[in-house]
């Protein structure tokens, strides 16, 4: 089942799966995209479909019509939930944001394993995820996310021991404006900080990417998802993008896990899990000469991923807002209501006000989500 199926992650899923013989149980699309999702649903023959937003249903099932496909069609954000939570073998959520946490829950209950793109629904719901997930139930689809349990398995016989791990090493591309100091900054456009130069992701995971806030919640998510304390995770510069993350382990060795960019891999590590598919990206050319280089993070000029050390020792409902707060002043960059710097400064401000709550129900994580969405808002405005 694929859940995001329009979106980028979702049509690399659709592209991997379509090649190695998986049948798709069921589609999930917000809606802004009928035609494709229309399309996918003919050529997999998924016997249901999601669409998150119900004003687009209409659009859908007129494309669905259009090419003679007529599977289950579920509306709105509950519909998508309950898709999520229906037999299968496994669910890949790639839904962008804080929509995909129901979906994340409702997987996790229903028992299947749960490829996780979504790193926002592990971040916000974090102490709900930990609590439902099971042992091996919960395989992570980010690039370095996948890049650590690759390295994390290799690790020897007895498999992940974290006593063995000194550090999580996790590596950014360093985005659009790696170099800049933070006065180099103040004027950088919609335009600008869409133009990322390794990876072809939507507009949001786009936008931080440049501000790195997408660095900061990795670094939450490798926390939560190898129970590594925030001391030993390290966020390090590496422009080629080739090597993923690699752990430092307590004896001096270092693992790294390298392929040349390709979400495709990661993805269908996920799917394929607990062995690999064949052929899905190119290996390192080693016939070719190659040059890696590894710089330290500009915390002056990128101040997110230290915000998200914050929030993340902070734990409870303290991710919720940093997330929320970020989307809210995404949207408004990209609107040109507010200036590229201001991101993560009002980021930091509606951070700074929020009374921290435990995060154990999914209504008190939703509630702090949407405080911030409001307080954000108003910050912008």
């Amino acid at each position: 089942m694929v859940l995001g199926s329009t979106g980028s992650i979702g049509t690399q899923a659709l592209d991997v799966l379509a090649r190695d013989g998986f049948r798709v149980a069921g589609l999930a699309a917000g809606g802004g995209r009928p035609d494709l999702l229309a399309r996918q649903a003919a050529e997999t023959g998924a016997p249901v479909v999601a669409v998150a937003d119900p004003a687009a249903l209409p659009a859908v099932r007129e494309a669905l019509s259009a090419l003679g496909a007529a599977p289950e069609v579920l509306a709105g954000p509950e519909g998508v939930a309950e898709l999520a939570g229906r037999p299968c073998d496994i669910v890949l959520n790639g839904i962008t944001g804080a929509l995909g946490l129901t979906s994340t829950l409702e997987t996790l209950k229903a028992g299947t394993t749960l490829a996780l793109a979504n790193k926002e629904s592990l971040i916000i719901g974090g102490p709900l995820v930990k609590r439902l997930a099971a042992p091996g139930q919960l395989l992570p689809v980010d690039s370095e996310h996948s890049a650590l349990a690759q390295c994390l398995w290799a690790s020897g016989p007895t498999g992940y021991r974290p006593e063995a791990v000194r550090k999580l090493v996790v590596t950014a591309s360093g985005g659009p404006f790696r170099g800049r100091r933070r006065a180099d900054l103040a004027d950088v456009t919609p335009e600008m900080a869409l133009n990322h130069p390794t990876w072809n992701m939507g507009p949001v995971i786009t936008i931080n990417s440049a501000t790195l806030v997408n660095k900061g919640l990795e670094v939450i998510e490798a926390h939560l998802l190898f129970d590594i304390g925030f001391d030993r995770i390290e966020v390090v510069v590496h422009p080629q993008s080739v090597i993923h993350s690699m752990v430092e382990f307590v004896d001096g060795s270092t693992v790294a896990q390298a392929s040349p960019p390709d979400m495709r891999l990661p993805i269908a590590l996920a799917l394929g899990h607990p062995g690999r598919l064949p052929h899905v990206a190119s290996p390192v050319d080693w016939t070719r000469a190659h040059t890696w280089t590894f710089e330290p993070l500009d915390v002056e000029a990128f101040p997110s991923v230290p915000l998200a050390r914050h929030v993340g020792e902070q734990g409870g409902t303290a991710p919720a807002v940093y997330n929320a707060a970020n989307e809210v002043c995404v949207e408004a960059f990209m609107k040109g209501a507010l200036p590229f710097l201001a991101i993560v400064d009002t980021v930091a401000e509606v951070v700074g006000e929020h009374t921290v709550g435990r995060a154990e129900s999914i209504e008190e994580v939703l509630a702090a989500d949407a405080w911030a969405r409001t307080r954000a808002a108003e910050l912008t405005a």
